[in-house]
């Protein structure tokens, strides 16, 4: 009973329920407290996911060697087919659905959040995306150059960044859990919103739990190992997913976890899949973006995207999922251009996207970063199938010291 109560998944669920209920009853002076310490707590947390991806993602480069092209062309793939597969997949229940629905079209007002008392800005040391190309780009080079110092670097950089993870970010995100939930209660998020588009959103979720079931069978089959056993490892990580409503802000917990699924999953593809594909792999966002843009068209214009137009927008929101920042509303923020280019929306429809997205956002999120745990057991499978050898750290470093032997 202690191992539960003590349990991350049980303390996050714990914050969710505080944050909820305080939001109901809590005054304005005492939001005033909680906004700004959300505020403050968010900007730790994004500071640290740059730091994060360097720290995970260029030592496996290296430690990965002259295999390292082939795994990374791999996983951009399978993160870019698992994309287009869900919006290809929504997009066909949407047009089977959709028709059928009769949904309501407007909310009650939202009560003001206080302003932030005081503003603590901590830029991150660069945007996550040029964070990602860096690792690849400085993974790639050390590998190209058997740079043994630079390996070794990057090597007790990771074990410096996973301090940070395990005892900075890990525990501040209860907290910074509660206080988002707090102030959705505040506003009236919860109570008020949410039935607008019930109906969607509970489809779109289930719609979730499809896609997940298909990855992770998949995957499991490729890999000839049983997806369960990485899958169960996910329950924090969702639910902090769907606390921080941030595929980036979920990282640490992600890896967390995925480290506990080692085996089946290969220590070496953990710390190299888990931070990229948390920044390329956004299938439960396009999946959720993909349905409503249909509904919402169904409202608007009284009728449903053409089945061409719908395709192209399928496709083209697969490559925008890629290079959308793991943040809330990355997706749909990213792919706007695509949605009043391509679908033709105005303001209006654009305005209601944005609305309803907002309200399933940490679901989506949580699609995401459980999803990246059956891309991580595919990667395991094609090492294992194409023999690639794993590399402990210990490894890795005598190999490269054997490099530098040779080069003198």
């Amino acid at each position: 009973m202690k191992k539960v109560l003590t349990s991350l998944p049980f303390i996050l669920l714990m914050a969710v329920v505080l944050g909820i209920v305080g939001g109901l009853y809590v005054n304005e002076q005492v939001m005033n407290v909680i906004v700004t310490l959300k505020y403050i707590l968010g900007q730790v947390i994004t500071f640290c996911v740059p730091l994060i991806i360097i720290g995970f993602i260029a030592p496996s480069i290296t430690k990965l060697g002259s295999n390292v092209s082939r795994i990374l062309g791999v996983a951009v793939t399978i993160a870019y087919l698992s994309s287009i597969g869900a919006a290809l997949c929504s997009m066909a229940a949407g047009y089977g659905i959709i028709p059928h629905l009769s949904i309501a079209t407007s909310a009650e007002g939202l009560k003001d959040l206080p302003e932030v008392v005081f503003q603590l800005d901590i830029p991150q040391i660069m945007p996550v995306m040029s964070a990602l190309v860096f690792s690849v780009l400085i993974g790639l080079a050390a590998v190209w150059t058997r740079a043994t110092l630079i390996s070794q670097l990057l090597d007790e950089f990771q074990r410096i960044v996973l301090a940070v993870v395990t005892k900075v970010v890990i525990p501040i995100l209860p907290v910074f859990i509660a206080a988002t939930f707090c102030c959705l209660s505040y506003e009236g998020t919860i109570t008020r919103q949410l039935p607008v588009f019930l109906v969607v959103v509970l489809i779109v979720i289930l719609g979730h739990y499809l896609w997940l079931a298909f990855l992770y069978g998949t995957a499991g089959a490729y890999a000839r190992r049983n997806p369960l056993k990485v899958l169960r490892q996910y329950g924090s990580a969702y639910l902090t997913a769907v606390g921080t409503m941030s595929s980036a802000a979920t990282l640490a917990v992600a890896l967390q976890g995925a480290n506990r699924a080692v085996p089946p999953l290969r220590r070496d593809m953990v710390s190299f899949g888990i931070p990229l594909f948390a920044n390329i792999h956004l299938c439960g966002s396009v999946l959720t973006e993909v349905f409503f843009v249909m509904t919402i068209g169904q409202m608007i214009n009284g009728c449903l995207p053409d089945l061409s137009t719908m395709v192209l927008f399928c496709l083209l929101l697969g490559v925008f999922a890629i290079g959308a920042p793991g943040v809330p509303g990355g997706t749909v923020m990213a792919s706007l251009g695509l949605i009043t280019g391509v679908l033709g929306f105005g303001d209006t429809a654009t305005a209601l996207v944005l609305t309803v997205f907002a309200l399933q956002d940490s679901f989506g999120t949580a699609c995401n970063i459980t999803g990246d745990g059956a891309l991580t057991l595919f990667l395991s499978g094609y090492a294992d199938r194409h023999g690639i050898k794993e590399m402990s750290n210990e490894d890795a470093l005598a190999a490269e010291g054997g490099m530098g032997i040779e080069q003198a």
